[in-house]
Parts: structure tokens; sequence; C-alpha cells
């Protein structure tokens, strides 16, 4: 029977010192954890660390765009090397995947990716992936890698993706780890301090509103931390960190994409009627649109808003897009057919 995908993410605090040094202690709790789940699933680990283990080699490294490409240039395969040699006594071969945010807005691109990971798993190997900064265009690049781990889940259809932090898990006002969000809705996402640490890029409010994506596409998510016996086994089984529970949503591979790789071009708010037509499964017809933020060529991707701009659907566009004026003197016209619609 095929395995089900776990995805598991690192965080550079995660797995370095406060020296920026890669934690070799981690790193064998990663691979000896990791082989324990191997022969259940089909694992992806995404981590960062690059950067944070690359940057030591620059002269008075001050954080810019180019001195960080630098620093994950080096940083890179000191990193794959240090796992490499930790997962050695398990039997249990690497392989570097550097992705780039066009991968997955690519559909053709995506399902290159997915092909070589079932020929990876195929063999026993595990990929490691980060994002490929030595050459990623600054306005295609991921949020962070918390995102790059979420595309990867939600396109290999994952069982569970964990995200290992600096802190155990989810905290509340009283500084306790929160067990368990059944929905991450205003209230969950509130709980997030607004601080992130000095090695990483992301924070709590990245890992909680891509595991409400996560979440929203029927995968459940862990936020835990490493420090602890097991961590990792325990955060499979659900008993460590913050639990944020999977919503039952049948959706298809190509709609997840859709809600997911795919790179977003424009906010498109419509009436209350036109709402719930959409979440009756109905098309997006132009009558029903009150406001387009910029225009849009058939094919692009685009989010649905109500009047109050919370966004709950995507969307590929039908036709070209570029005057609201104009499309609303056609009558019945389809701006978004109903099976290219997402709800979230």
């Amino acid at each position: 029977m095929k395995k089900p995908v776990l995805v598991i993410k690192f965080g550079s605090a995660s797995i370095t010192t406060k020296e920026g040094e890669i934690d070799e202690r981690i790193v064998l709790e990663v691979a000896r954890q990791t082989a324990q789940l191997q022969p259940k699933y089909n694992i992806v680990l995404v981590s960062s660390g690059a950067v944070a283990a690359g940057k030591r080699f620059l002269k008075n490294y001050e954080g810019t765009i180019s001195e960080r490409k630098a620093a994950a240039a080096i940083g890179n395969p000191l990193l794959l090397r240090t796992y490499s040699t930790y997962f050695k006594p398990f039997n249990i071969a690497l392989a570097q995947s550097l992705c780039e945010r066009q991968h997955f807005a690519n559909r053709a691109q995506f399902l290159q990716l997915k092909d070589t990971y079932q020929e990876l798993w195929k063999n026993g190997v595990i990929p490691v992936a980060n994002e490929n900064d030595v050459v990623s265009n600054k306005e295609l690049k991921f949020s962070d890698n918390d995102e790059l781990a979420t595309l990867i889940a939600v396109g290999f259809g994952a069982e569970q993706i964990l995200f290992s932090t600096s802190v155990p898990g989810v905290l509340d006002a009283e500084g306790q780890v929160v067990p368990e969000i059944p929905v991450i809705d205003k209230d969950a996402l509130g709980l997030a301090r607004r601080d992130k640490s000095t090695v990483g890029l992301g924070g709590m409010t990245s890992k909680l509103n891509f595991a409400r994506l996560a979440n929203q596409m029927g995968i459940q998510a862990v936020i835990f931390s490493m420090h602890g016996t097991d961590s990792i086994l325990k955060a499979v089984r659900g008993e460590t960190g913050t639990i944020c529970r999977a919503q039952s949503k049948r959706v298809s591979s190509r709609n997840k994409w859709l809600a997911s790789g795919s790179l977003i071009k424009a906010l498109v708010k419509i009436d209350e009627g036109a709402v719930i037509a959409i979440q009756n499964r109905k098309s997006l017809l132009a009558v029903g649109i009150v406001e387009i933020n910029q225009s849009m060529e058939t094919g692009e991707v685009f989010q649905i808003a109500n009047e109050s701009g919370e966004v709950f659907a995507v969307a590929k566009a039908k036709i070209d897009v570029s005057d609201l004026e104009a499309i609303h003197k056609k009558k019945n016209l389809a701006i978004a057919h109903a099976d290219d619609i997402v709800l979230l």
C-alpha cells in the first residue's frame, strides 16, 4: 500500500546554535527519529539553516540580499553534509532539493518535481528541501520555508506537516502551550507573538497562517520544539506541541495546487449574492463583482473576497479582465467557472 507523505520543517533557530553553527546534536536526533519513521512514511525534510551556517564566513555580515545569497551558497553544502553524516549510520541517503517559487507556480514544473520525489522515495532516499536563495528572484521568493514546506505538503497530499521551532508550541497569554487548535481563526492567530528568532525569517504568525492553509486542504499540522526526548516521534503521534486539526474536505490534486502553489495575480471583491452563489458551487459572474484591484489575463489566479475584504476562495480567470465597467456591460459573463474555484 502506498505510504502517506510526511513533511517535517526545521527552522534555523531549531537546528543552529546561538553562534550560527549547525547543532549536530539536533541533527543526530533528526536522523535517529526520521529513520524510525521512514518505513511508515514518504518523508520530506524542509530545512532552514543555510544562511545561518554560512554567514560567519562573510566579513562584516549585515544581512543584505547579496550577502544572504552568498551565505546560502556557502551554507547549503555545509548543511547537507552535516545531515548526510548523521543519516549514514542509519543507511539512509539524502538528496538536495533547492526550490524556487516558480517551480510551484507552474503546474508542469511542479509535476516534474513530484515525479522526482517519487523516484527518490522508491529508492529509499529522503529529499532535503530548501529555497534556492542563490538565484531566487526577490519578487518571486517564498515568504519563508514555512511556505515552502506547506506547498510541498499540499501539493503532495501529505497526511501531516510538522513545524519544528524554537518554542514548544503555540503559547497562550500565560506562556503555556495550547495543546490543540481545532480551527485557526482570528482568535488563534491572535495568540502568535509578533517577534521572531534572530536567525530565521518566519515566526509563529507565519506558522499559523500556513498551518491554516494546510488544515483547509485536509492536512494536520503540529507546531513543536526539538528540545525534549523523541520530539518528532511524539509530534507525529500528537503527543507534544500544538496540534492544528485538519478540516474534513475533499479537494482534487489540481485544486490543491490551485489554492496553494499558484501565484496570485489579483484580488476580486464580490457582493453578498455572489458569495452565496460561489458557496453553492456556482460560477463567478461579472455582475456580482464590486471591485478588482488590478487587471488579469486568462488562466491567471486571483483571490475572491467578500465586501469586507475577507478572502474565502481562489479561482482561475476564464477571460481577460482589464476594466470592471466593461465586463459589467455583458450579461451572464462568467469570470471563473465553478470547477476552477476553490473555497478556503
